[in-house]
């Protein structure tokens, strides 16, 4: 696709919309927007545009698609796939000025936020009324509920309560001819034509901007209790995963991290810490409910499982100081790993949860072959693994020329064990080379035929998904 520049005028216009204040066009102003969390890619827009309504976004929408001027929506810029670097220049539409909490409806569970709140100031507001929302990424404290849709994200709590998928009812949008449209109902069911609300979650900004969200809530698990469990290797650690639910427990929680993951975290984030010296994987398990009762027994029979797959020790928490504690363990992990590898690649594979053993050993082997290490963590509890892939002893020529071969095979094994190449970090710019591992020309084509219908001139997010 060939895009126009902005010109003089068209900055004018776009200062009219919104303000001359809510645009910004000096390079070093700009910086901030060139990147997200995802490795090290930076991508300067021609202009960052933060406009303050869903008219305000139509009006922008409409100018852009009249001149070819291609569009980047962003969130709270903490993605791992790319998704909102503008790769094409352009404009960089950040939703960060939507940011209310408009209305928490006590009497049906739901509540209507703007795209631009960020995911922990909800649960906390609600939780304030007794209420719950589960979907909670790492990225909480900074992400936005915006983001959270464009990318399907879960977090640790999906095992039990389900993706953002879950949880959306409706949402307000702006394609890129410039309506205003309401997606489908708030209402727990809908059976009124397609489904627009599915559809646009996990769309990546690619087909038009949400703006507004109607969620649903649910009452606070009062009671909760953690536990951190010690194994001697990987593989009785994520053997065990599977039987938990097979026991009959469905945990609200349960997180894998290899040793070497947890190492980088205390060093980074300066935790007093001790691991056990035979300990080389850990799961974080948590339970939880309105009845204490129910989850001590919960978690009685999840200690036997423990034990049958070589457990050595099992710490509980049950204050909010040693909550805090493992928590902050498992959330540091990106960060720590960012900070700490100087050449890393990121991968999101998700498998049925009783293949993790296998999806493991697979890519330690995938390593051995070519050279790299890799760290592994991730939501064990539905089979979403993390595999952070470190340079280590491979040359600067082989990560350069035959990393995306290892990648492949990765991929190549997620497949074949039933599972897909992102469970929730997306697709974006730096995963799109790999969806032929998983998808049918078939699938292209329906995919750009979407594409077409909500966006014939390819403005919103080029260069992502496919």
């Amino acid at each position: 696709m060939n895009y126009n520049k902005i010109t003089g005028e068209i900055l004018d216009a776009i200062k009219v919309i919104v303000g001359e204040a809510y645009v910004i066009t000096g390079q070093s102003d700009m910086e901030t927007y060139a990147h997200d969390e995802t490795e090290h890619f930076v991508f300067y827009p021609e202009v960052v545009v933060k406009p303050g309504s869903p008219e305000e976004i139509a009006q922008l929408l409409k100018l852009c698609n009249q001149h070819l001027i291609p569009v980047t929506p962003r969130g709270g810029g903490t993605g791992l796939s790319g998704g909102a670097l503008p790769v094409a220049g352009g404009v960089l539409l950040s939703t960060e000025r939507l940011n209310r909490i408009i209305d928490i409806d006590e009497a049906n569970l739901q509540a209507t936020v703007e795209s631009g709140v960020i995911t922990q100031v909800l649960m906390d507001t609600v939780a304030e009324k007794g209420l719950y929302y589960p979907v909670d990424p790492s990225s909480k404290g900074s992400s936005f509920i915006g983001g959270n849709i464009a990318h399907g994200s879960g977090g640790p709590r999906v095992v039990k309560y389900g993706t953002i998928r879950e949880y959306i009812l409706n949402l307000e949008v702006v394609l890129p001819s410039g309506d205003i449209i309401w997606t489908t109902a708030n209402t727990l069911k809908f059976s009124s034509g397609y489904n627009l609300t599915q559809l646009l979650i996990g769309s990546e900004g690619t087909l038009g901007i949400v703006t507004k969200a109607v969620v649903k809530l649910l009452p606070y698990p009062i009671h909760s209790v953690l536990m951190w469990a010690s194994f001697p290797d990987s593989a009785n650690a994520c053997a065990a995963v599977s039987a938990i639910f097979r026991a009959g427990v469905t945990p609200s929680a349960l997180e894998f991290m290899e040793r070497q993951v947890v190492e980088w975290v205390i060093n980074y984030s300066s935790l007093n810490f001790s691991l056990p010296e035979t300990a080389e994987a850990f799961l974080l398990i948590e339970v939880d409910g309105r009845d204490m009762d129910t989850i001590l027994k919960d978690c009685e029979i999840i200690n036997r499982v423990l034990e049958n797959f070589g457990c050595r020790d099992v710490l509980f928490a049950d204050t909010s100081a040693q909550k805090d504690e493992l928590w902050r363990i498992r959330r540091h992990t990106n960060p720590a790993i960012k900070a700490t590898a100087t050449n890393y690649k990121k991968e999101d594979t998700v498998v049925p949860r009783a293949y993790l053993p296998q999806l493991l050993k697979g890519i330690k082997e995938i390593g051995s072959h070519y050279g790299f290490e890799s760290l592994c963590f991730g939501h064990a509890g539905d089979g979403n693994m993390h595999v952070n892939i470190i340079q280590a002893n491979m040359s600067d020529y082989d990560w350069e020329h035959k990393l995306n071969e290892a990648i492949v095979e990765i991929f190549e094994l997620t497949v074949k064990l039933g599972g897909t190449i992102s469970g929730e970090h997306g697709i974006g710019l730096v995963q799109k080379e790999y969806m032929p591992v998983k998808f049918q020309p078939a699938h292209f084509a329906l995919w750009k035929g979407i594409k077409q219908a909500f966006d014939p001139n390819g403005i919103l997010n080029p260069g992502k998904i496919f």
